[in-house]
């Protein structure tokens, strides 16, 4: 199976309508497949499906550990469902698209709040307070602690999306952020992620700023 069709596997139909009954909203598939247009995009290369399908496999595994799980994972579809390189609201710009559209199925404005909040908590991510928002930011970042192969495309994909950065500023400025993250004390929140992935993560980040 390739990578599309493993990611469309765990990104299917079937699974977005779940999320929807269990949410108490009506099935919507145009809202997927919209979706699932927005993540193959030819400017993306690492924002795609295969991230959400990676995302969607993470939190199956810790599902025990959230409050709303069914929060954390509408977020993690529609958390880069807008997505432009350049942009400087892609987080924003994402949350009101969901927000919207959650609004328009009925949802309550409680779970809309924090679903979006955690759409938004992935612009900065700064440590948030809840379980929730903290899961949902390490399983965004669990890129950080793959395997070493893994790891490397997924820098070799970042610098296909700023492709049109010359190659001296974009060293410079993906050097920083990279320095940002090894600077903190933890890159994980949660101490499943962090038992399971920071040591990895550090090893990467290190080798990819050698790199650069």
């Amino acid at each position: 199976m390739n990578a599309k069709a493993d990611a469309l596997t765990i990104c299917s139909p079937s699974r977005w309508t779940d999320l929807n009954q269990r949410l108490g909203i009506t099935p919507d598939l145009q809202t997927y497949d919209a979706l699932i247009r927005a993540h193959a995009e030819t400017h993306r290369a690492y924002h795609t499906l295969d991230h959400i399908a990676a995302c969607l496999r993470h939190l199956d595994e810790v599902q025990g550990l959230a409050d709303n799980p069914d929060e954390i994972e509408m977020a993690l579809w529609f958390h880069d469902a807008i997505y432009a390189p350049f942009s400087a609201t892609n987080e924003e710009d994402s949350a009101a698209w969901a927000t919207n559209w959650l609004r328009d199925k009925g949802l309550d404005e409680s779970p809309i709040s924090r679903i979006a909040q955690h759409i938004l908590d992935t612009k900065t991510h700064e440590t948030p307070e809840t379980i929730d928002g903290r899961l949902m930011l390490d399983i965004d970042l669990s890129i950080l602690g793959t395997g070493q192969a893994v790891y490397d495309a997924f820098e070799n994909h970042i610098r296909r999306e700023y492709r049109r950065v010359p190659s001296f500023i974009f060293r410079k400025k993906r050097k920083a952020i990279l320095q940002r993250f090894l600077a903190r004390e933890r890159l994980y929140n949660t101490d499943y992620f962090f038992e399971k992935l920071e040591t990895q993560a550090r090893l990467n980040l290190n080798r990819a700023i050698s790199n650069l």
